[in-house]
């Protein structure tokens, strides 16, 4: 069901290493509004380097919501998100701002602005123990085997995730992705979405990797580790950046390794968030800031 409440929203997607924070908040000075995040690890405390978390000077002054709220040593569930960030946008409405939605996981966006379902599937104990001892390879061909369309948007280095999508096919008898891109809930949304071409996104994703690595990255981990009690397999299910970070920390990967590794999969990344955002056919895909700002002023000039 739409909600009535006179409500305009901006939501800006794309892939890893494409400049999406820094349009959403050129944005939001400009246009009064405020920042609800939609990236699935920045809720996570202490995981700010590896994340690309934006800090409190990058912000200018921007509100930001959904940040650092929760501990890496849980999960996180989309569930949880869904009503956090629904609150956010309430609040920056109350306020008499233009929330804009802005990050890179298209579950989440779709979670906060569609009327999409979320699984009601319990852990099965059991089924978990088999696929437990299983190889992560032959979990992302079973998975490939029964779910192509998830296959696609998953990570398949991710044993949590390929497990939960197997899972949940196993217990509903329906693939995960049967359902298409619900309806939104809110009435007025402009979906913009940042698209650098393939060589320009590939030297982006190497530019940031590497300032990140000297910015102190390996030391984030390694601190999560050893003074936040975050487990080794938890860090391998916290994305890329921690995952193959804390195999060089295991002896697993040389130095060169990880960061040869790190920058290869970053770009598999980028791929698959473009397949799972490419689903929504009201996105609006530029190649600048001055189209994005057009977007919006003409956006926020229509009556509803």
């Amino acid at each position: 069901m739409l909600i009535d409440r006179p409500r305009k929203i901006v939501a800006i997607v794309g892939p890893t290493a494409s400049g999406k924070t820094a349009l959403s908040i050129a944005l939001a000075k400009k246009y009064n509004g405020a920042v609800v995040s939609a990236d699935s690890r920045q809720v996570y405390r202490g995981m700010d380097i590896g994340t690309g978390k934006v800090t409190k000077r990058e912000m200018r002054g921007v509100p930001h919501y959904l940040l650092s709220i929760a501990s890496p040593k849980r999960t996180f569930t989309a569930a949880a998100y869904r009503a956090k960030a629904r609150k956010a946008v309430e609040a920056i409405t109350r306020a008499g701002k233009l929330p804009i939605v802005c990050g890179g996981t298209g579950f989440y966006i779709d979670t906060l602005l569609t009327n999409t379902s979320l699984p009601d599937v319990k852990p099965n104990a059991s089924l978990r123990k088999k696929m437990d001892v299983m190889k992560t390879k032959d979990l992302f061909a079973m998975l490939m085997k029964k779910d192509l369309r998830r296959a696609e948007t998953i990570d398949r280095n991710n044993r949590r995730r390929l497990i939960r999508a197997l899972e949940i096919i196993a217990m509903t008898g329906k693939p995960v992705s049967a359902q298409s891109l619900a309806p939104a809930i809110y009435k007025d949304i402009l979906f913009i979405g940042l698209r650098p071409n393939k060589k320009k996104l590939a030297r982006n994703i190497h530019d940031r990797l590497t300032l990140r690595l000297r910015r102190g990255m390996v030391a984030e981990v390694k601190r999560l580790h050893d003074k936040d009690g975050v487990g080794w397999e938890r860090l391998d299910d916290l994305g890329l950046e921690y995952r193959y970070i804390s195999r060089y920390l295991r002896g697993i990967l040389t130095k060169q390794e990880m960061i040869t590794q790190l920058e290869t999969e970053s770009r598999h990344y980028a791929k698959r968030q473009m397949t799972w955002f490419k689903r929504n056919s009201a996105t609006h895909w530029i190649a600048n800031a001055k189209t994005a700002d057009s977007l919006v002023k003409k956006f926020l000039a229509t009556p509803r």
